[in-house]
């Protein structure tokens, strides 16, 4: 309504909360406002007109952090000094994940991404995303370095990749006492699950919030509703069947989270007799 600043409400709704306060970090507020008439869409879509330039320098920000964080695991020597806009700085990028992380061709076949002061570098690079069987469209180097920084960090933390990465991972399995699973990755999955619920920021500050109070659910007493005719399966069941009623849980309170925000927009209508309506 008049005099909401409405990108607070736009954001809410199309991202996920951490997305705002955790991961990317705070975004600044456009100041718009919505206009008596003017659907919600309407409005969030003059907003990207209006400052699209200012939305695009966001979005850039946000990619040059994910450079920085998949740089970091990669253990790249220029890590916090890198600019994508630096022509030279993204073909010797390119070259090193190739030499180091990718290696797709072999060493003599590399030569033509090796000399970034040519004028044909394009046309290799562009040869080498095709080989690479790269999924990105376009022209955008930003988009081809986002997948190819990807490709190395699965590369590099493959099930055949990094011993130690291993190691470690188990090793904060047994810390935070979560049983560790053939698969490293599910079991850092399940770190990642315990970390986020446990010992985020919000629950170091408020911990009665996430420790669980009352009786543990007896489900091993519980009825399954059909047999499976063998014991170990049934209890299994039974649990798939507990994690599959927390999922749910957990998809009700997102949905409630969106009509809440939903509403902080369209609820509470006025009355104007100038217009002879009510709402806008």
């Amino acid at each position: 309504h008049k005099g909401t600043r409405l990108l607070r409400t736009c954001y809410s709704v199309v991202c996920a909360r951490d997305v705002e306060q955790g991961y990317f970090g705070p975004v600044p507020a456009l100041p718009v406002t919505e206009r008596r008439g003017t659907s919600l869409l309407r409005t969030c879509y003059s907003v990207y007109l209006i400052d699209g330039a200012l939305i695009f320098a966001i979005w850039e920000r946000l990619s040059l952090k994910m450079f920085k964080r998949k740089l970091t695991a990669l253990d790249y020597h220029s890590q916090d000094t890198f600019d994508i806009s630096d022509e030279n700085q993204f073909r010797n990028l390119v070259i090193w994940l190739e030499d180091q992380k990718i290696r797709h061709y072999k060493i003599d076949d590399r030569q033509s991404l090796r000399d970034i002061k040519s004028t044909d570098w394009p046309k290799a690079f562009k040869r080498y995303l095709k080989d690479l069987a790269c999924p990105v469209q376009g022209d955008k180097d930003s988009e081809h370095l986002e997948w190819l920084l990807s490709f190395a960090v699965r590369l590099e933390y493959s099930d055949n990749g990094n011993a130690d990465f291993k190691k470690g991972v188990n090793a904060l399995a047994r810390l935070l006492n979560v049983t560790a699973h053939p698969d490293h990755l599910i079991t850092l999955k399940a770190v990642s699950k315990v970390v986020q619920r446990r010992i985020s920021a919000e629950a170091l500050e408020n911990p009665d919030s996430v420790i669980v109070k009352g009786q543990p659910f007896p489900f091993q007493e519980a009825d399954l509703g059909f047999d499976t005719g063998d014991y170990v399966l049934n209890q299994a069941a039974k649990i798939l069947r507990l994690l599959y009623i927390h999922d749910l849980r957990d998809l009700q309170t997102k949905i409630n989270e969106c009509i809440v925000a939903v509403q902080s927009v369209t609820a509470n209508p006025k009355t104007d007799t100038k217009l002879g309506k009510v709402g806008y």
